[in-house]
């Protein structure tokens, strides 16, 4: 069990409607199991604004009804809270583009909405213990796990991490 950020240094998110495919680059991050019985808890989700004027963020979290495909790390970056931290031997996948792009599910999409202003709003989500978000195995609805805008999003830099634990 090893905690790990999924951190996105500056980025500026684009908009997407439910059940449609993900841009690379341009969502807070995709965390799937590589296994099918993989369990991943997410803990905490933080977004900062950094953008230079007002614009509402309406950004979900949620579980993807179409997983990704090879998940690429592309802006972000993913690395152990602990520098003693032993390699997994089946490692989460996680990333901010794929081969494939995840697509936001209709029914379990929006577990958190965690809307805030990026001209210099905060929001960060701790989960309390036990009320973390569970992801098993990589299959769609319950493998695959997304932060990403909604349709109605302003256009605003941000910056990001996800803190999730393989156990």
């Amino acid at each position: 069990m090893a905690k790990r950020s999924l951190a996105f240094r500056t980025f500026t998110p684009t908009a997407f409607a439910d059940t449609t495919g993900l841009t690379d680059d341009v969502y807070c991050g995709c965390i799937q199991g590589s296994a099918a019985l993989q369990r991943v808890h997410i803990s905490e989700i933080y977004m900062g604004g950094q953008a230079a004027a007002s614009a509402a963020m309406i950004m979900c979290a949620g579980m993807n009804s179409t997983a990704a495909g090879t998940l690429v790390l592309g802006a972000s970056e993913d690395g152990p809270l602990d520098g003693a931290t032993a390699a997994l031997a089946s490692p989460v996948d996680v990333g901010t583009s794929a081969t494939i792009d995840p697509q936001r599910s209709s029914t379990l999409g929006h577990l958190l909405q965690l809307s805030f202003n990026a001209f210099g709003g905060v929001v960060r989500w701790l989960a309390p213990p036990g009320g973390e978000i569970g992801i098993t195995g990589s299959g769609v609805n319950t493998g695959s796990f997304s932060l990403s805008a909604f349709t109605g999003t302003g256009s605003g830099a941000i910056g990001s991490h996800i803190i999730y634990e393989s156990l």
